[in-house]
């Protein structure tokens, strides 16, 4: 079969990928068959499997290249100053990170219990990194007698779940701005620590 007119990789890998994180964030992963990501890229059903080996290998590519931005991102920012400044600005980091990146947050988090265990245990490692940066900083404010904090691994957990949670409501151009949704929940974590 020909291929279809403009069906490069460079431009239908990408429309690929996003097709399968629009129809998993809006149908869930099970619910989607290769055949509807084809239709949505515009391709024949086959010639996916010249980009990705399956649906799971899909699935995981998503989640992993959403887990390897937010380290690289989070990494980039070099966080530095006492305690509490680093946790504000992780705090502000996450939020609006994670508003960017709706679709992709969603399925991370939904769609983790249909990764195959091999893969489960890949993005738990990287989702271990990023909440035990969290947790270090916890710690160090604990020990210098700025936080108080009786486990910093929960307080980690709460707090991550916590800012995530603003993906579940928050709308660009509604009541709060971003800023104004970002100090407010500084507040709730600065007050959570003290």
């Amino acid at each position: 079969m020909a291929r279809t007119t403009g069906s490069h990789a460079d431009i239908t890998r990408p429309r690929i990928r996003a097709a399968a994180l629009s129809l998993f964030a809006r149908h869930g992963y099970a619910a989607v068959s290769m055949r509807q990501i084809a239709r949505a890229v515009g391709v024949q059903a086959g010639a996916l499997y010249n980009y990705t080996p399956d649906k799971q290998s899909l699935l995981f590519s998503l989640l992993k290249g959403h887990m390897d931005d937010l380290l690289a991102a989070f990494e980039a920012e070099r966080f530095l100053g006492p305690p509490e400044q680093r946790l504000e600005a992780f705090t502000r980091f996450h939020i609006r990170f994670h508003l960017e990146r709706a679709e992709a947050v969603f399925i991370s988090y939904m769609e983790l219990r249909n990764l195959t265990e091999e893969n489960f245990t890949v993005i738990e490692e990287l989702r271990r990194r990023y909440e035990a940066a969290l947790e270090a900083i916890l710690r160090e404010g604990r020990q210098a007698g700025r936080f108080t904090v009786p486990d910093t691994k929960i307080a980690a957990l709460a707090i991550i779940a916590m800012l995530t949670g603003v993906n579940t409501w928050y709308r660009s151009g509604g009541r709060l701005s971003q800023g104004e949704v970002e100090a407010i929940y500084w507040d709730m974590v600065r007050k959570s620590v003290s």
